[in-house]
């Protein structure tokens, strides 16, 4: 495996010195020491990746030196449009050094929603005409690989991935945060929405441990899964996806959002606010982290996403922490036209024996669809 002593020790030799984008569990452990190791100002966890690979590129042209942006592979469909319009070297030739963790390898079992990417990450580094590395549990010569990656980008000015498979890194426990101190964990919250929400209204869940959990609570209480649609993908856009429903159908949207989802791409909360649907209700379980993928912390804790929403138009915010005022804030919305939000503070943590979805997403979508397309013609019968 790599060290992560050897490794860090080698980009801050050759002049890599700040860090920047959005964790990845493959690279959670990379994360946690870089988080642990440097200062705030070193290591920047960004809204998204593209954000990240700008913000290494404004770095280059202060300092002259070159900086670290990290994401899943997933996230690289964020940063193509400044790969190949801002650090390009046909637009203003900026070296930027990609560690990129794989996810979906051929090869190597994964979810559904890495398959694709998986297959293509490669092949799309090479579209984007981004030379590559690939490194895995059996790379010795880390500090070599760094060399060459530097020595590639100061000579052609130009971007260079460092592609990390599965258990590549040595095992790290960080010190980092044990998160926010709040009466409520996530599945607790999204348990006590789905005994309150109308059971003719439907949910759609953000992408990560929320989906997962949702989908067992629906178990336990031997319910069907045909009102949820599982965004197990495409994170930070379930919102989207909620208020597409919302428009072409008449029952009550829930999305169950996450504060790391939110943040990613929340420039959809003012078309939502513009937009005002009446049937949809925006739920953000705030835990101030990105949990998913190592725990890495956002800015959730320092932002005020109620007061945002509302500005973006939303007709009715606000913020609960505890049982009796989620339940209460549940009831009082049953009467209320949206778009409506509220921002649930959970702990940080999940279920050991947290399981999986156990139908496909191609199933989840059949099931949902079946649902919607019946309350709709029940409702115009």
């Amino acid at each position: 495996m790599i060290s992560l002593h050897e490794f860090l020790t080698a980009l801050k030799e050759n002049g890599v010195t700040l860090f920047t984008g959005v964790p990845d569990s493959l690279l959670k452990d990379f994360c946690a020491y870089v988080r642990d190791n440097e200062s705030r100002e070193r290591n920047i966890i960004t809204a998204n990746e593209g954000n990240a690979i700008a913000l290494a590129a404004g770095h280059y042209l202060g300092t002259g030196e070159v900086a670290l942006a990290y994401m899943q592979n997933s996230g690289l469909g964020n940063s193509v449009n400044p790969l190949t319009s801002l650090v390009d070297r046909e637009v203003y030739s900026i070296p930027v050094l990609l560690l990129i963790g794989w996810r979906g390898e051929p090869g190597v079992k994964d979810e559904p929603q890495h398959v694709k990417q998986g297959r293509v990450t490669t092949k799309l580094l090479e579209t984007l005409e981004i030379p590559y590395e690939i490194v895995s549990p059996e790379t010795r010569e880390i500090t070599t690989v760094v060399e060459r990656a530097v020595n590639h980008m100061k000579t052609n000015l130009s971007p260079y991935a460092i592609v990390v498979k599965k258990g590549s890194f040595e095992d790290y426990k960080g010190v980092g945060s044990e998160g926010p101190i709040q009466e409520l964990s996530r599945e607790e919250a999204i348990e006590i929405i789905v005994k309150t929400i109308p059971s003719d209204s439907v949910i759609v869940s953000t992408t990560g441990k929320a989906s997962r959990e949702l989908f067992e609570i629906r178990e336990r209480l031997s319910q069907g899964h045909e009102r949820d649609f599982l965004t197990v993908g495409s994170m930070g856009h379930s919102s989207s996806v909620a208020l597409g429903i919302s428009l072409g159908n008449r029952k009550k949207v829930f999305c169950l959002d996450g504060d790391g989802a939110v943040i990613m791409h929340m420039g959809s909360m003012a078309i939502i606010g513009d937009i005002k649907p009446k049937n949809f209700f925006h739920i953000v379980l705030n835990n101030e982290s990105h949990e998913s993928v190592g725990g890495q912390p956002t800015v959730g804790g320092k932002i005020d996403i109620p007061a945002i929403a509302k500005a973006c138009g939303y007709e009715r915010t606000e913020s609960v922490s505890t049982k009796k005022d989620l339940e209460a804030a549940m009831k009082r919305i049953q009467t209320c036209q949206g778009p409506l939000l509220i921002e649930v503070k959970v702990r940080k943590g999940a279920r050991k024996d947290l399981g999986r979805p156990t139908s496909t997403p191609i199933e989840n979508k059949e099931a949902f669809v079946g649902f919607l397309r019946a309350v709709s013609n029940k409702g115009n019968a």
